[in-house]
């Protein structure tokens, strides 16, 4: 039985998409998976990126995208009020619920469903205390060991080459995104092409220009 760690961020459309499908996309097939909160914001500035949100165009693209996925996969999605918005509290009240950087996929879910259904403040202090209130953490979300097991996950995650959520690790390979899921069953099922120059081999591709930015 192979073993998935699914590294996701309640601030991602994509890793909530990802999270509801995930069931679906791998049925019949025997797996465990490992759910663990990362900072997307850590991933972003330990590669030099912006996020999508952070691009005027790219911003109202992804939105559209998502609410579009959503409606025709059959997952409900709204946005909330607003976005992007700090997931900080959200992220370690959600690991102050479970252990070892880890988290059940009731605690996943309560989560995700908070910010991506209904159109509310994902952040707003009072819907935070009524989440925490339903979800009764064993620890205090505000904590060394929790802010602790928060920054080890990311840091984890980067050193193994995750750059975007959500990212799902089996093995030595990486799959980034929700359209990524079909490539994860391919893999799970045993398809060679895994281990073709098709896969191996794109590292080793040079790159004939490089973009340099000006300080």
């Amino acid at each position: 039985m192979k073993h998935v760690t699914f590294h996701l961020d309640f601030v991602s459309p994509y890793a909530y998409l990802a999270f509801e499908r995930l069931p679906q996309a791998l049925e019949g097939l025997s797996y465990s998976v490992d759910y663990r909160p990362v900072l997307f914001a850590g991933f972003l500035k330990a590669h030099g990126q912006l996020g999508p949100a952070e691009i005027a165009g790219k911003r109202d693209w992804t939105y559209r995208q998502v609410l579009w996925l959503g409606r025709t996969q059959g997952i409900p999605i709204e946005m909330p009020a607003a976005h992007p918005f700090n997931p900080l509290a959200l992220l370690r009240l959600a690991l102050a619920c479970g252990e070892q950087g880890s988290i059940n996929r009731y605690v996943a879910e309560t989560v995700f469903r908070h910010v991506w259904r209904g159109g509310a403040d994902a952040a707003d202090p009072q819907r935070l205390d009524a989440l925490a209130q339903l979800l009764k953490p064993a620890r205090d979300p505000g904590g060394a060991d929790v802010k602790g097991e928060l920054k080890a996950n990311t840091d984890a995650a980067i050193a193994a080459g995750a750059f975007g959520v959500p990212t799902l690790a089996v093995d030595d390979k990486l799959f980034w995104g929700f359209d990524s899921l079909p490539m994860l069953r391919a893999y799970l099922e045993g398809d060679s092409w895994f281990g073709s120059p098709q896969w191996n081999g794109v590292g080793q591709i040079p790159a004939a220009v490089a973009r340099v930015t000006k300080s």
